[in-house]
């Protein structure tokens, strides 16, 4: 097999020999939710497919994804490494299968106000890069060229942006504060575009609340209202 983040050796998509029937790789694509699976009729355990998970999220979050490769979590894991292709068949479909477990956007409670509601969404600013965030942010520019990378970032970070986003403004829309809606497609963009500034940028990613409250209502709220109405909301 090659270690890195390639492949098992052999043609096969799933890397097992061609002298096997194909099988469906680490992941089941017919059923909506992604699910690991392995050789069939030899259950995977659970408890070792969760600690796998977890070592190699502290490689990333400590060394970065230059340095996550099978060797690496086998030793960290004292598991060999065959139990890891079982599993996922690259380290990006690994990485990929631990970022979907990831919660690092919420939709916060309803303040009665659009701008509570982004100065809440966006409060995550205000606290250095945490575990997850530091795993993510170190494929980020890897993403770019590693398919199952940008889904893991997509799953992890991206959409459930989009959604927050999405529900903030359907709030303000209910509270009589009409937004359009290709105004709140930008303002989601913004936003998205401030959260990679976040995992890229030198340092702990952290801002000071009044930094936060300031993009709320020198950027964010301008996009979405008129100018004679922001500073009221």
């Amino acid at each position: 097999m090659r270690e890195g983040h390639g492949t098992l050796v052999g043609s096969s998509h799933c890397g097992h020999s061609n002298e096997r029937s194909p099988c469906r790789g680490a992941y089941d694509e017919s059923s909506p939710q992604r699910v690991v699976s392995g050789t069939p009729g030899r259950p995977l355990s659970a408890e070792l497919s969760e600690q796998l998970v977890g070592v190699a999220v502290d490689i990333l979050a400590e060394e970065g994804w230059g340095r996550l490769n099978s060797d690496r979590i086998a030793a960290r894991a004292h598991a060999g490494k065959a139990g890891i292709y079982r599993r996922w068949p690259t380290m990006a479909a690994l990485a990929r299968h631990a970022f979907e477990q990831f919660s690092l956007v919420s939709l916060p409670d309803d303040t009665g106000s659009l701008r509570e509601d982004l100065v809440a969404l966006a409060s995550r600013w205000t606290r250095p890069l945490d575990r997850e965030e530091r795993a993510l942010a170190s494929v980020v520019g890897a993403a770019r060229h590693e398919e199952l990378l940008r889904a893991g970032l997509d799953a992890a970070l991206v959409r459930p942006l989009a959604e927050a986003v999405a529900a903030i403004g359907e709030r303000a829309v209910n509270r009589g504060e009409p937004i359009e809606a290709d105004r709140v497609a930008l303002l989601g963009v913004v936003l998205e575009a401030f959260w990679w500034q976040r995992y890229t940028a030198a340092g702990d990613g952290a801002m000071t609340r009044e930094q936060v409250e300031s993009v709320v209502d020198d950027v964010l709220l301008p996009i979405v209202l008129p100018a004679c109405e922001g500073a009221s909301v």
